[in-house]
């Protein structure tokens, strides 16, 4: 047992080192990550005040709102939200992630929002998953930063082994636990990396789990193959259309029908939050509604509907229930890397975990150089300056670990 552990924390210490780095990096930007969903719709919408005419005010019908957008605007939207709260605007998305906000009482057109912010998130989404890479380069990148998720799954979990003591007293369990006062240098790297390790130890494994299994479609695949279904075949991404050629072919579609089923829609989910409306390519294609009673996140609260334009009939009904086993679970592990899938809370746990692992990559990091500079000054037969001798905490390190 002592051979395999040292041989655990030889691997753990390699794989620290290696993929340290751009773990660190997808850990800060997991952080400035954790609310986007928030602070994007904040910024977005902060200057609209929206109050209704008066207490029995209704809202225009969609068909009117969407005449009146495109009255405005010389792009056509590609999908409208609505939501239930009486002072929240109408959104009209557009294609390249563009937003437009109007008022739903008046039809006023009240602005983009913030594309700064808006700017903002995206490139840290992209430093997230592709280290900023741009173009053909960012196929190199994701390797890269799936190769960390995975390192940073086995560092989850060898750090864990690691961290049990292999005397279990209440004494040995404590240094593991909290913080310790008036320590400095290596022995309170060690205690830090020890405490944060543990205490974040089961929601990171959470979130790097899924990670790699959004990293790898093997890792997706297995899902469903562990739940014992077939994994769904792999989509062929689609080249993007042009914005002129999309704008044209959503003016194209009439905008009869759309209120009554629209109204079906509403019908259909007691206590929803919001209703998306994908609008459709073709004037005779059904409509999709997305209808969401949670905070946007949380799989679990939303459904998909599907009418179809002409009778308001439904065509498809898709909540989360009618979902197999494998779906549902893929979906869990895909908002549970954010959190959101357990909503403020869960990302607010997401949040200090990945910056948890910030710290854990930090303190392991500063461990490793302390190792090296020890092993490169008996070697050469001095002693240097700025490394204490090792405490009774440190000597435990190469025991333990």
């Amino acid at each position: 047992m002592k051979q395999l552990r040292r041989v655990i924390f030889w691997c753990h210490l390699l794989a620290g080192t290696l993929a340290g780095i751009v773990i660190f990096l997808m850990s800060i930007t997991g952080v400035l990550l954790a609310y986007e969903k928030q602070i994007s719709y904040w910024a977005d919408t902060r200057d609209y005040h929206i109050a209704p005419p008066s207490s029995d005010a209704r809202r225009l019908p969609l068909e009117t709102l969407l005449a009146r957008v495109r009255e405005t605007q010389p792009a056509a939207p590609s999908n409208i939200t609505t939501r239930s709260a009486p002072s929240a605007p109408a959104t009209f998305g557009y294609t390249g992630g563009r937003n437009i906000y109007v008022n739903p009482y008046t039809g006023e057109t009240l602005g983009e929002g913030s594309p700064r912010v808006r700017s903002f998130f995206r490139s840290v989404t992209d430093w997230h998953r592709w280290l900023g890479a741009k173009g053909e380069t960012r196929a190199a990148a994701r390797a890269i930063t799936g190769a960390a998720n995975f390192c940073f799954l086995f560092l989850v979990m060898s750090g864990f082994y690691l961290w049990w003591p292999r005397i279990w007293t209440r004494k040995h369990f404590r240094k593991g636990l909290w913080f310790r006062r008036g320590i400095s240098g290596k022995a309170r790297d060690f205690n830090w990396h020890n405490v944060i390790g543990f205490w974040s130890a089961l929601p990171l494994f959470i979130v790097v789990l899924s990670a790699v299994v959004i990293s790898y479609t093997w890792a997706s695949n297995l899902v469903y193959r562990l739940a014992g279904e077939a994994p769904p075949p792999q989509r062929a991404a689609a080249p993007a259309p042009s914005q002129g050629a999309t704008d044209q072919r959503a003016e194209a579609v009439p905008l009869d029908g759309l209120d009554r089923t629209f109204a079906r829609a509403e019908q259909q989910v007691a206590g929803w939050k919001s209703i998306s409306l994908q609008l459709p390519a073709k004037a005779d294609a059904p409509l999709t509604f997305t209808i969401d009673s949670g905070t946007g996140g949380q799989p679990q609260k939303r459904a998909q509907l599907v009418l179809d334009r002409a009778s308001g009939e439904v065509l498809r009904w898709e909540p989360f229930s009618s979902y197999t086993t494998a779906r549902r679970l893929r979906s869990y592990l895909r908002f549970a890397h954010t959190g959101e899938v357990a909503g403020l809370a869960g990302q607010t746990i997401a949040a200090l975990v990945s910056l948890g692992g910030a710290f854990l990559v930090w303190t392991g990091l500063s461990l490793a150089w302390r190792r090296f500079r020890g092993w490169s000054a008996r070697r050469s037969g001095t002693k240097q300056v700025g490394i204490p001798a090792e405490d009774s905490d440190s000597e435990g390190v190469a025991e333990t670990r």
